[in-house]
């Protein structure tokens, strides 16, 4: 069977998002912001926006000092996931495998699924009105046979609806720029793409025509690459996995870089993901620390715990954070997410050695905590930064249901 993939593409996301929000908003130049702080930057702009200067990548100080007619809006994360989930099950009615890309982008698996439309043109069409009917959200969609051809194309085709008829992949991708193919972005192949002019996809086409000489240009990025000029891609459309987890999150209120404060906040969150696992006596083989920053720059690492007493499982979450927060912009939230259970059983032992005490200790604490709340008994880093109330420090914890 023939697959056909389409790539659905909104445009300026957030900024449609805000707009369908505040209809006052869609003749007034706007910018999403990372955050208000001076070292913020600029995420999306409005046409009007992009008119007085302002670019996606700039310097909130630098923005207000261009242009105070400009509208400068927050980057409201919730706002853009709940319509994000909107039109994924908007578009869900269309087929069975639709795999959401990020905000604003989808791909769509229509393969045999031609006997239920006369056209996948004409599929585009209605998915296309019916989001713009429903959400107020307008978007373009493109028609090939793979994803990556499909996405290329929402990218620099501007039809609302357009088509790459199959074994015409490569002639589409010719005369586009070489960075369209995501190899391209490599540092060693980009580095030998601007030493040798290849500017456009024909160019790179032309070089991967002579396999032996492509290897010694690009080495392992070879492969890849060739098979990217030539519009092949054999990744399936993935529809989302509900998947059992423990997520804690604490968002500042103010951003900082204090290394004590973000110290005793990572020590916080791994007792409550411990509280957790301790209550369902389970561990989790992986964990994922993840850091956003001020600018809107992400970073995590991925680690496990083979216990889940309070200690161990801080131990594992500092190693993580110091392996994730290697810059030195101000941090906004940091998130401790906990998954691939496997159920942990105390093992009774004669002696007491240090593991012991760790986890008699953490059985102690949530025996308290069960009791008079999470909050009742705190460790004494986090008393450090806040030395009264946790209401009064401003910390608010976001918990997402597991």
């Amino acid at each position: 069977m023939k697959s056909s993939i389409i790539h659905l593409r909104l445009r300026d996301f957030e900024l449609q998002a805000e707009r369908t929000m505040d209809t006052s908003l869609r003749t007034r130049p706007v910018a999403i912001i990372s955050s208000h702080r001076q070292d913020g930057t600029v995420v999306s702009t409005s046409s009007e926006a992009k008119n007085e200067g302002l670019y996606s990548g700039m310097k909130v100080s630098l923005a207000r000092k261009m242009s105070h007619g400009v509208l400068l809006l927050p980057y409201n994360r919730s706002l853009y996931a709940r319509l994000n989930s909107y039109i994924y099950s908007t578009v869900s009615s269309y087929t069975p495998i639709v795999e959401p890309s990020g905000f604003g982008q989808f791909y769509l698996d229509m393969t045999g699924m031609d006997t239920v439309y006369s056209s996948f043109i004409y599929a585009g069409e209605q998915i296309t009105k019916k989001i713009n009917t429903q959400a107020s959200v307008s978007g373009s969609v493109a028609i090939s046979i793979n994803k990556l051809v499909s996405r290329i194309a929402t990218s620099v085709v501007p039809d609302p609806v357009y088509e790459i008829l199959r074994g015409r992949e490569a002639q589409f991708l010719s005369p586009l720029e070489t960075p369209v193919l995501p190899t391209a972005h490599q540092s060693p192949v980009k580095k030998i793409v601007r030493f040798l002019y290849l500017d456009h996809v024909r160019h790179v086409q032309s070089v991967i025509q002579h396999p032996d000489e492509a290897r010694v240009l690009f080495g392992p990025f070879a492969k890849p690459l060739s098979r990217e000029a030539q519009g092949q891609d054999t990744s399936v459309v993935k529809p989302p996995t509900l998947q059992d987890h423990i997520l804690e999150q604490v968002v500042l209120p103010d951003d900082t870089n204090d290394e004590t404060l973000l110290r005793a906040i990572v020590s916080s969150l791994a007792e409550q993901v411990g509280f957790k696992l301790r209550q369902r006596g389970q561990i989790a083989r992986q964990v994922k620390l993840e850091i956003h920053y001020t600018d809107g720059f992400q970073s995590a690492r991925t680690g496990g715990f083979s216990t889940n007493d309070d200690m161990s499982l801080s131990k594992v979450c500092h190693r993580l954070f110091g392996q994730a927060n290697y810059r030195r912009n101000r941090v906004r939230a940091v998130l401790i997410d906990a998954t691939h259970f496997q159920q942990h059983a105390d093992q009774a032992n004669l002696f007491i050695t240090p593991d012991i005490k760790r986890i008699e200790l953490s059985k102690a604490l949530d025996r308290i905590r069960g009791k008079h709340g999470f909050a009742g008994i705190q460790s004494a880093t986090m008393l450090k930064v806040n030395p009264t109330t946790k209401e009064k420090s401003g910390i608010h914890h976001y918990v997402r249901p597991s």
